[in-house]
């Protein structure tokens, strides 16, 4: 419970960080990009919740399955999510991917038992 805390709350830190820094330099784009950052914070989580079950018996199944979520969660904001918030394609899924990204990096750290 406390490695999928501190998990969301460096997860918390790095996206909005990354957000508010790149909203600074593009203003234009923080609609896009702070609905790129909740799309990606919640991913991330239940990404997380998904795979900690795994770590004991089989790592790289959890690590796999929340794999497998970022990508469909991916999939489904560019084929669906991007029309219906009515954002720019381009930059909605680079900022998604980059969020989900970075903050995966550093998820093995939270994962360890």
């Amino acid at each position: 419970m406390k490695q999928g805390i501190g998990f969301a709350a460096v997860a918390v830190v790095m996206i909005l960080g990354l957000a508010w820094g790149i909203t600074v330099m593009r203003p234009d784009l923080a609609r896009v990009i702070w609905s790129s950052a909740v799309i990606a914070l919640v991913t991330q989580v239940i990404g997380f919740a998904l795979a900690k079950p795994f770590v004991k018996e089989n790592p790289i199944a959890g690590w796999g399955l929340a794999g497998m979520l970022r990508f469909a969660v991916v999939v489904l904001h560019a084929v669906v999510g991007t029309k219906a918030l009515g954002v720019e394609s381009g930059p909605a899924l680079m900022s998604l991917v980059g969020f989900l990204f970075v903050t995966m990096l550093v998820e093995p750290l939270f994962l360890k038992s």
